[in-house]
């Protein structure tokens, strides 16, 4: 059966491979095409526990069966459509800068009594060394659907009125902008819940990797694997 294989971050540069095509027998599960990769490229083998593989942009176990037509990605631990009016939700990756003041503004409305802000941006250090710049990248098609399902999470979760994430890709300089969040709701209890819920959860669940540059180098910022219950599919088999 044809498969289409995708590596991010690290991974890449460890495969020297994006994407590619492969051929499984039937019956071959998630498992089956990390160990082909593995022998392929002996280096990834260590990174099995830190990484986690997704099926058709939804992150699965490694039991988890594969079907011909599948995509499959394998994602290290992660470190955010177009546009609507700002009646709706807002999830975006963009490459150009972020403005904050004009999202802060547009997401207020005459009902709200509160707006919380995340403003993530760029430091000029890491553990100890000076960072020239960075660089985001991002599995899109399943960052975006991920952005959604926390939209969906936190209008469950929290009685808010707008909500707007947005996430840099591309380099960015010190200073400049990564992440906005910006949650507007009658009170200020819901905004702040929603906003800290939103980037806590960006974080352990988006795929988006982080390179930090500096002088003598570059490294992939360490990032968290997602939680054991992003993994499940309805039709997985756990034998």
């Amino acid at each position: 059966m044809h498969i289409r294989v995708l590596f991010f971050g690290q991974l890449k540069e460890i495969t020297g491979v994006a994407q590619e095509e492969a051929e499984l027998s039937e019956g071959a599960r998630v498992e089956d095409l990390f160990e082909r990769y593995s022998r392929r490229f002996p280096k990834l083998a260590p990174f099995r526990s830190s990484i986690a593989a997704s099926v058709n942009q939804e992150y699965a176990s490694w039991r988890a069966p594969l079907g011909s037509g599948d995509e499959v990605a394998f994602l290290p631990p992660v470190s955010g459509g177009q546009a609507a009016a700002f009646a709706e939700d807002i999830f975006r990756l963009v490459r150009e800068p972020i403005r904050p003041q004009e999202i802060v503004e547009g997401a207020k409305g005459p009902e709200d009594g509160a707006e919380v802000v995340f403003d993530g941006f760029v430091r000029n250090n890491f553990k100890g060394q000076k960072t020239l710049y960075l660089e985001y990248e991002a599995y899109e098609a399943m960052a975006y659907a991920k952005m959604r399902e926390i939209g969906a999470e936190i209008r469950a979760k929290f009685p808010i009125h707008r909500l707007a994430i947005v996430h840099r890709l591309g380099r960015l300089e010190i200073g400049e902008t990564s992440v906005l969040i910006v949650v507007s709701a009658p009170h200020r209890g819901a905004a702040f819940d929603a906003c800290r819920y939103a980037i806590d959860t960006l974080k352990r669940a988006v795929p988006i990797w982080k390179k930090e540059y500096f002088v003598g180098g570059a490294v992939w910022a360490e990032g968290e694997k997602p939680s054991q219950e992003a993994f499940s599919r309805p039709d997985e088999s756990t034998s």
